[in-house]
């Protein structure tokens, strides 16, 4: 049984749980302002100490909720929304079930999975951590299924007088600070290097990165206005369109697909494949639209 009072030490992060709801990742109102100068070593600190932390924050959390017998479901954070009612709904349809959200980094989360951390559901905003986890023998290849797909947008917040209508756009000085997922660890912060690769402006925008922890913690920067632009992902840009607005849509020769499978340690092997089954539904498909997000 996991030590309580021995994880607490570790833990930096501020954890939230709401009817059996985790998530490890800064919520909207806990990410830290950034600083006026942007810190492109921040990301491998960030790396060492908030992996370690969330970690032990997550199996601290764990605790409490997997020896009641919930259904752990680690997801990235850019569906917290639409998972968060794809879980009421499925409650509701098996009484017997109990759900617990833990929404974090791709990259993140499948380190917490490859050090032991307990989860029954693993779902992905990217096919590299899926096939990461895969390669290590984490999930269950034959569960694995596309589920839905998402865009790339570049955003602002809503009362900027910054309107950016191309990735070159970005390059302009009255732009000093965008938000990038970190692209160690959040797929969003990979899709964003690839296409500023692609068009030979990497090199340009990346001393103006801020590195995030995830999506959700761009789209935060975005909304205060504490950076003057960000990616994230369309979905994201819906949950804040009174504080954001969309820029431009970012051109990317690769689809966004997310996959989700069953984690093969799961102690509900048969309620995990029960949720995914859910999730490819129709009905679950349905819930997923209504958030925004595209057929795979």
């Amino acid at each position: 049984m996991v030590n309580p009072i021995a994880l607490y030490a570790f833990v930096y992060y501020d954890c939230v749980l709401r009817h059996k709801r985790i998530s490890l990742m800064p919520a909207f109102s806990s990410a830290k302002p950034v600083s006026a100068k942007p810190a492109s070593t921040s990301a491998a600190s960030l790396k060492a100490v908030g992996t370690r932390a969330a970690l032990s924050l997550f199996l601290l959390a764990a605790a409490s909720t997997s020896l009641a017998g919930d259904l752990t479901v680690s997801a990235a954070a850019s569906l917290t929304n639409a998972f968060t009612d794809v879980a009421h709904r499925y409650e509701s349809l098996y009484p017997d079930a109990k759900v617990a959200l833990n929404f974090g980094a791709s990259g993140a989360l499948l380190q917490q999975m490859a050090k032991g951390a307990p989860v029954d559901v693993f779902a992905s905003a990217d096919q590299e951590t899926m096939d990461q986890a895969e390669k290590q023998n984490l999930i269950n290849k034959a569960d694995r299924k596309d589920f839905v797909s998402n865009s790339l947008v570049v955003i602002v917040p809503a009362d900027s007088k910054q309107r950016p209508s191309s990735l070159k756009d970005l390059t302009q000085p009255a732009i000093k600070r965008v938000a990038i997922g970190n692209p160690d660890s959040v797929p969003v912060g990979r899709y964003t290097r690839h296409a500023l690769e692609t068009a030979k402006l990497w090199g340009e925008v990346q001393p103006k990165a801020i590195f995030t922890q995830n999506v959700r913690q761009s789209l935060d920067y975005v909304a205060r206005g504490e950076v003057e632009t960000g990616f994230v992902y369309g979905t994201d840009a819906a949950v804040m369109k009174d504080k954001v607005n969309v820029a431009f849509s970012v051109p990317l020769d690769m689809p966004i697909r997310y996959p989700v499978a069953t984690v093969k340690d799961s102690e509900h092997a048969a309620e995990a494949k029960r949720f995914v089954d859910f999730v490819v539904s129709p009905e679950g498909q349905a819930i997923l639209e209504k958030h925004g997000f595209l057929k795979p």
